[in-house]
C-alpha cells in the first residue's frame, strides 16, 4: 500500500526507529527491496534518483511501483530523490508519487526558500510530501550534488526556513556524504539533537553507506527517522551481477532470469540488514495504525 513519505517517518520519530529509503534502479531492485521490508515486516520508503527517472520513465517508475505494492502487507512509500529540476518535480507531482526531496542546495538562500515554497505549494494541493535541502550534502549521487560544500545554515535557520516554506522533512549535513567514505567523517548527531529541539519535522539522514550500526542508532537516538540508502545497493546489486557472470563464462551457459534471482538474493539480504540495523523491523503494522487516516 502506498502512504505518505511524512506520515511514516513521523510516526518512525515518535518510536524511536528509522525508516529505511532504498534507491532502486529497475523492475529487479524495486521488487527486492519490497520483500525485504515484507519479510522483516517493516514499513519502506522506494526511492528514485532524478536519472533512473529520466531513464526509465515516470509513468513506468509508478505503475511498476504500484503493481509491486498493490497487494503488499507493509505501508511503502515512493520517493523521487535529489531532485533541482521543477520539471521533473511537476511531473512527479502529476503522477501522485508520495513525496519529492527538492534540492535547492545550488541556490542562494533567499532563492532556495522562495522555490522551495512553490514547490510545497504545488506538490500539498496534490497531496504529495516535500523533502527539504537547502544546504548541501557532500558527494555526487546519480550526477546531482557537489564534493563542495557551497552552503551552510545554522540550525536555527534550517528550522526557521523549514517553517516558513511549509516543508514535510529536512535534510541537514550531517557529516556524512554521498557514495563510500575515502576517509573517516567526522559525524555530527548533535546536529539533530538540536535541530529536533527546534522542529517536529522528520529529520533525514543522507550519505548512510558505510556507518556502523551503532553510528546508525546515534544519528536515531538524535532524532534521525529517515536514513537514506544508494550506494550500498548498489555495490551489491552490480557485484552480484559480475560473479554471476563470472560464472556464466566459465560454464558457457547464459540464462539472464537466474542473474536477476542472484541480484535479487544480494539485494533483499542488503537491506534486511539495514531495516535490523535501522529498528524497523516489525514496525510495519504499528506503523500503519498509528498513521492519520
Amino acid at each position: 500500500m502506498q502512504v505518505s513519505t511524512a506520515a511514516l517517518t513521523r510516526v518512525a520519530r515518535d518510536h524511536g526507529y528509522a525508516v529505511p529509503a532504498v534507491n532502486v534502479f529497475d523492475e529487479v531492485g524495486m521488487r527486492a527491496v519490497v520483500e525485504a521490508a515484507e519479510l522483516r515486516s517493516a514499513p519502506l520508503i522506494v526511492q528514485v534518483s532524478v536519472k533512473t527517472t529520466r531513464s526509465v520513465g515516470t509513468g513506468l517508475l509508478t505503475d511498476t511501483f504500484r503493481a509491486l505494492t498493490r497487494d503488499a502487507s507493509v505501508p511503502v512509500a515512493l520517493h523521487l530523490d535529489h531532485c533541482p529540476d521543477r520539471a521533473v518535480v511537476a511531473e512527479v507531482i502529476a503522477a501522485g508519487w508520495s513525496s519529492i526531496l527538492f534540492d535547492a542546495s545550488d541556490r542562494d538562500l533567499a532563492t532556495a526558500e522562495r522555490e522551495t515554497t512553490e514547490v510545497v505549494a504545488a506538490a500539498h494541493a496534490a497531496g504529495v510530501d516535500i523533502e527539504s535541502e537547502i544546504e548541501n550534502i557532500l558527494g555526487v549521487e546519480d550526477g546531482v550534488g557537489s564534493d563542495d560544500a557551497q552552503h551552510a545554515y545554522s540550525v536555527e535557520q534550517l528550522a526557521e526556513v523549514a517553517e516558513r516554506t511549509g516543508a514535510d522533512l529536512l535534510a541537514p549535513q550531517l557529516g556524512t556524504s554521498h557514495g563510500m567514505f575515502t576517509s573517516k567523517p567526522t559525524l555530527l548527531p548533535e546536529r539533530v539533537t538540536a535541530l529536533a529541539a527546534l522542529t517536529d519535522k522528520p529529520i533525514v539522514l543522507h550519505g548512510g553507506t558505510g556507518l556502523s550500526d551503532e553510528e546508525f542508532r546515534s544519528f536515531i537516538s538524535a532524532g534521525v527517522s529517515k536514513i537514506n540508502i544508494s550506494t550500498a545497493v548498489k555495490m551489491s546489486y552490480m557485484r552480484a551481477a559480475a560473479a554471476h557472470l563470472d560464472e556464466a563464462r566459465r560454464t558457457d551457459r547464459w540464462d539472464p532470469p537466474s542473474m536477476f534471482r542472484s541480484v535479487s538474493d544480494a539485494v533483499r539480504s542488503e537491506i534486511v540488514a539495514h531495516i535490523d540495523a535501522f529498528g524497523a523491523a516489525g514496525r510495519a503494522e504499528a506503523a500503519v495504525k498509528a498513521m492519520p487516516s
